[in-house]
């Protein structure tokens, strides 16, 4: 059933997240920190954040970091399924708490370590031998020094060095006293991982999604074409928390077909001793889109065709629907099932990911907005003004396409790659201010927690039952936007 409320009778129209606005209810919600953000739709995160399925953003290191923080990344359909079982053993074998090092050897290169450098938020490289810490290497520790000069010759040797069981206020004290930017976590001689002061203050603020054995959380997806079944086992059998059925138009015979043959692989699975993983599936975006997902099996409902920003379809096809009121219907037609639903794609602001969850979501996938952080799957680059950026692509353009169709013949893959419905190349800049995707979720979480006490409400399930929502022109959406600049 419908809970969240209308200011006014609502308009016989579509709504976008920008149509739409808040209004604050009598609170007694004394912080922000009172207010627990644990997802309602029963996958386990301790965050509503789910990062999408897009082979240029969700891979390992996304995973580990969004996990830590609560949230769950979606490993991409078209990695093989061996590769996904490699990166969920890593995942599960990353620290909950402390973030991953960079290790080279003494004898690596500057330029090599440098080039390791922004695959990771923490800023260092650790060298590293016998299991043992001996320096760290900064860009400070690099400049102006030969790229081909070995990391020992430039490297700090002086560490903080902290036992795993040093409480996060402790570390912070100890760096701070000592002028110093991370502390190196060593168990019996060897590095268990790393902390900075800001990942130690974010241990204190997060709780991070595990599994029953107390490993970071992850997820995959499968397509509805090939082997579905085969490859649907194969990532149950790997040990993924969720299980993503996905395809662009998600309300068509080919996705039942293929959602019920999963879910029966999963039930066997789970009978035979095995978690009962949930499984999502669409996407789609009216209440009987949602019914008949039901039906075949799925636990949770993907809504979402033509908002994200990677995505050409409804400028190429007229189809899909403005995002807040197929997130509005879909989630009153699963909550009448006793099932949730994702909303994937169109928030590009922390107010849109609290819409979302207000009109009823249980989490909210993302993608683009995390395509230009450290954590994401592809290369740094610079343009020619130095600043830094990172490729990313739409799951239906025809790089995407290329990708999925490797191992058939050349003649077939020229084919499929004429019909594409997104972006094949843009460049998403990181913002020198929130470089990571940990920025982003202080960014999201700090505007979501805000949106909950103004609507007096300290968990998700009251959020949606308590918000009331307005509908605004677009000049009063633009009164809204801060400006950056005096006019």
């Amino acid at each position: 059933m419908r809970l969240v409320r209308f200011l006014k009778t609502p308009p016989a129209h579509d709504l976008t997240y920008s149509d739409v606005f808040m209004v604050p209810n009598r609170s007694s919600i004394t912080s922000r920190l009172d207010v627990d953000l644990a997802s309602t739709d029963g996958v386990g995160t301790t965050l509503p954040i789910v990062v999408a399925n897009m082979t240029a953003i969700s891979g390992r290191r996304m995973a580990e970091t969004v996990a830590r923080r609560g949230g769950v990344a979606i490993i991409p359909q078209d990695i093989p399924p061996d590769v996904v079982g490699e990166t969920v053993d890593k995942v599960k074998g990353a620290h909950p708490v402390f973030d991953t090092p960079i290790s080279v050897t003494p004898h690596t290169t500057v330029g090599e370590a440098m080039s390791l450098l922004g695959k990771r938020a923490h800023g260092v490289v650790v060298v590293v031998e016998d299991g043992r810490p001996l320096g760290t290497v900064s860009e400070a520790d690099a400049t102006g020094v030969d790229r081909f000069a070995q990391v020992h010759e430039v490297m700090s040797d002086d560490l903080a060095i902290v036992s795993p069981d040093t409480s996060p206020e402790a570390i912070f004290d100890a760096l701070t006293a000592r002028h110093l930017h991370v502390a190196l976590i060593v168990d019996q001689d060897r590095l268990l991982g790393v902390m900075t002061r800001r990942h130690a203050i974010r241990s204190t603020l997060y709780r991070p999604a595990l599994d029953p054995d107390g490993k970071l959380i992850i997820g995959a997806a499968v397509g509805i074409n090939g082997d579905v079944a085969g490859r649907a086992e194969s990532l149950l059998s790997s040990g993924v928390d969720v299980l993503v059925i996905d395809t662009a138009h998600g309300h068509q015979e080919k996705m039942i077909t293929s959602l019920k043959a999963v879910r029966e692989v999963r039930d066997r699975l789970a009978e035979s001793g095995g978690r009962r993983i949930p499984l999502v599936a669409g996407n789609v975006v009216s209440a009987e889109g949602v019914a008949d997902l039901i039906d075949g099996g799925a636990d949770v409902i993907k809504v979402g065709v033509g908002p994200g920003a990677m995505c050409t379809t409804r400028m190429m096809t007229g189809v899909g629907r403005p995002q807040f009121s197929a997130v509005l219907e879909c989630a009153e037609a699963a909550r009448g099932a006793g099932r949730a639903i994702w909303a994937d794609g169109g928030v590009r602001y922390p107010r849109d990911v609290a819409l979302a969850l207000a009109a009823g979501a249980g989490s909210v996938m993302i993608g683009s907005w995390f395509a230009g952080t450290y954590e994401s799957t592809g290369n740094l680059l610079a343009d020619a003004e130095g600043r830094m950026y990172k490729e990313s692509y739409g799951m239906a353009s025809a790089r995407a396409v290329k990708l999925r169709t490797r191992t058939q013949s050349g003649f077939e893959r020229a084919r499929a790659g004429l019909f594409e419905e997104g972006i094949s190349s843009s460049r998403m800049y990181l913002d020198p201010e929130r470089p990571s995707v940990e920025d982003l979720i202080d960014s999201i979480v700090a505007g979501v927690r805000s949106s909950c006490t103004y609507a007096g409400a300290s968990n998700l399930e009251e959020f949606h039952r308590l918000a009331t929502v307005g509908v605004q022109s677009s000049s009063g959406y633009e009164e809204g936007r801060p400006l950056h600049a005096s006019w």
